[in-house]
């Protein structure tokens, strides 16, 4: 099992999430397996490995996503800011506005690209008015790169836009409750090139401003736009560094493997 104490002496970040001992079943699957890792603030983490490896799974348990699967159960420890995000005090809801979502095919919902950013906001009263709303769907349209593709027809259906449009809606969307934590699995995987190559340029200006947590099955992509990585293999974290270094000189043979192309 891979030590995440080993790595705390060039920790220059503060964690935001903390994982230690996480199990995951779906039903009698074991599917996750003894997963401990700190996730750090204003990083891009990327989560490598095979189809069916894990990481998806595991990333759904960061915003408790796996709440609404019946069969699937999670042990172990999560902890956002210190705090537990398992603990029955806590408001899934609330939680998922901290710890947004951006899913492999933009989803954005049957409604205008103004409401759409909107959404969240009303839900959660983060705007006293039109005018503060207004405010928050311009920041958000400007964070997720696209508003001045869309300014001039905020009353157009978001589900008219183009893919690489609509995924950029998307991760505004998901940045408009004001998130400490993004989480993004396979944003570009729907994606043509250009839009792929917009969409991590936008990975890379928001970690200024938030913890990102990115899945994919590119390699080529993790080295892009992450600085750590963390390479999961049949249920298990295999390991978890910094990205030049997992790349580079992996210290685990099944790690090597993966990136040299022999298992996957």
């Amino acid at each position: 099992m891979y030590d995440v104490t080993r790595d705390s002496d060039v920790d220059t970040k503060a964690t935001k999430l903390s994982a230690r001992n996480v199990q995951v079943y779906y039903g009698t699957t074991h599917a996750i397996k003894d997963v401990d890792v700190d996730i750090e603030d204003k990083t891009v983490t990327a989560f490598i490995g095979p189809s069916g490896c894990g990481k998806s799974t595991f990333l759904r348990c960061l915003n408790r996503m796996n709440d609404t699967i019946d069969v699937c159960r999670v042990e172990g420890t999560i902890q956002l800011d210190g705090e537990d995000i398992y603990d029955e005090r806590v408001d899934p809801v609330q939680l998922r506005a901290k710890v947004g979502m951006v899913f492999q095919k933009p989803n954005p919902f049957p409604k205008s690209i103004y409401d759409n950013i909107a959404y969240g906001p009303r839900i959660h009263g983060l705007a006293k008015n039109k005018a503060e709303l207004d405010e928050i769907v311009e920041k958000s349209l400007r964070r997720g790169a696209i508003w001045d593709e869309v300014k001039d027809r905020l009353d157009a259906p978001g589900t008219g836009l183009s893919g690489g449009q609509q995924q950029r809606l998307c991760i505004a969307r998901a940045v408009a409750t004001e998130p400490e934590v993004l989480l993004m699995d396979e944003p570009c995987s729907a994606l043509d090139p250009i839009a792929t190559a917009q969409v991590e340029e936008l990975i890379d200006e928001l970690r200024q401003n938030y913890s990102v947590v990115i899945v994919t099955h590119s390699m080529q992509q993790a080295a892009r736009v992450s600085q750590k990585t963390a390479f999961f293999h049949l249920g298990n974290l295999v390991e978890f560094g910094e990205t030049g270094q997992i790349f580079t000189n992996p210290e685990d043979p099944r790690t090597e493997s993966y990136i040299t192309g022999r298992i996957g």
